[in-house]
């Protein structure tokens, strides 16, 4: 797949919130995963599509209600692309919140290899 081809399907994806089939289906199995700051649910760097579907997992549990989920088209490169992601959830036993971050995704041989998170 290029590039364009897996950042169409990923939104397409992410859209409805199937994180699991975007990660088992366009990640690489060595694929790393890097948030902007580790905090005591999610490590700073997750290595390999196993411990990345691990984190959606547990990241899906944390949420009470999906309120709404936005993501923008993707502006694509040769190697990489980007999108925003917005959220309106509550979490349980913190309450309601909105998340903002841009999503920056980086491909070889077919598959995503990397995926950073700036909010």
């Amino acid at each position: 797949m290029t590039t364009a081809a897996i950042a169409k399907r990923l939104v397409a994806l992410c859209r409805k919130a199937e994180w699991e089939t975007a990660h088992k289906k366009l990640y690489g199995i060595a694929a790393v995963s890097i948030e902007p700051n580790a905090t005591p649910n999610f490590p700073k760097v997750t290595k390999g599509r196993a411990k990345i579907i691990k984190k959606g997992h547990a990241f899906g549990e944390m949420v009470e209600k999906m309120h709404s989920l936005k993501v923008s088209e993707p502006v694509v490169a040769d190697s990489s692309f980007a999108c925003t992601m917005a959220m309106d959830v509550t979490m349980k036993g913190q309450g309601r919140m909105k998340m903002a971050e841009l999503c920056v995704y980086q491909v070889k041989k077919g598959k995503i290899v990397s995926e950073q998170f700036y909010f």
